[in-house]
């Protein structure tokens, strides 16, 4: 008898194995995001199972009416060109219905996700390296707890395709999470957050209004990673913003691999000069 994929919603408790995958892959994913992710759509993480046992995830996670984002597209290696990854594809896709889906792909998959209906709309690169510590701390940059909430989610919805605010209470506050805003005259000029991660801390996001701004919170942050043991950093960051790639090198930060982020269709206007780092590839 032919093996049979069934395709269902995973629970949080299922994501634990997804994000080993994707530390195989070499993702380097955050030790504790999965809750956050969760938060945000729960119905929105999918496993495809054969006789009980997981070969394949996905996830289509809504965050408006209007737009949602795929990400963690995996196949166990030992099960992969057998189908399983499109029907799971298929399957998860449906949950998005009507809205404008993005994603961030790896060129080896792009030509196959343009077949798909996706549009190519920039190139990310994620830079690593080591940060110098700066010779004093960076002036006015506070913790996240301490800057109004309101206003913290009005700046990270402008820099973002949807309002996210069930995402964003739990990744500005989960333990090992570090946020940090910095703030000029009373009001956020930019904020970022760090986190543990397989290998290299994480950085993501990093919103901005200027360079100077994101110099600061780049520095805070690469030394809060320090703080919990990772002297070496991670940050994805979008060519839509050239300054993001300046800064990356002008603190020695080297670029690893490339991603492209993708459509199926338009997304509301954001601020693009103030994204110097994109908050998670999995999530956008």
């Amino acid at each position: 008898m032919a093996e049979t994929l069934t395709i269902a919603p995973a629970s949080l408790q299922d994501w634990a194995l997804v994000r080993a995958w994707a530390a195989a892959e070499g993702w380097n994913p955050g030790l504790a995001d999965a809750e956050s992710f969760f938060a945000q759509d729960p119905a929105g993480f999918f496993l495809g199972r054969i006789n009980s046992e997981p070969v394949s995830a996905i996830s289509v996670v809504n965050y408006s009416d209007d737009y949602s984002f795929l990400g963690f597209y995996l196949v166990r290696p030992d099960l992969r060109g057998l189908g399983h990854g499109l029907a799971t594809w298929q399957a998860a896709l449906a949950h998005a219905g009507g809205r404008t889906v993005g994603l961030d792909g790896v060129p080896a998959q792009q030509d196959n996700y343009r077949r798909s209906g996706f549009v190519t709309a920039y190139r990310t690169a994620r830079y690593v390296g080591e940060v110098p510590l700066p010779d004093r701390a960076p002036s006015g940059v506070v913790a996240a707890d301490r800057v109004d909430p309101v206003a913290l989610a009005a700046y990270d919805s402008a820099c973002h395709p949807a309002d996210r605010p069930r995402f964003l209470r739990p990744w500005l506050a989960t333990p090992g999470h570090r946020a940090l805003v910095r703030v000029t005259d009373g009001r956020p000029t930019g904020y970022g957050v760090v986190r543990p991660a397989e290998s290299e801390a994480r950085i993501g996001p990093l919103f901005a209004d200027t360079p100077a701004d994101a110099a600061a919170l780049l520095d805070a942050l690469a030394s809060e990673a320090r703080a919990f043991g990772a002297p070496r950093v991670a940050v994805d960051m979008p060519e839509a913003n050239p300054a993001a790639a300046r800064l990356a090198e002008e603190r020695g930060l080297e670029p690893t691999f490339e991603t492209a982020r993708m459509y199926t269709g338009p997304i509301r206007e954001i601020a693009r000069e103030r994204v110097f780092g994109v908050t998670t590839l999995e999530l956008g």
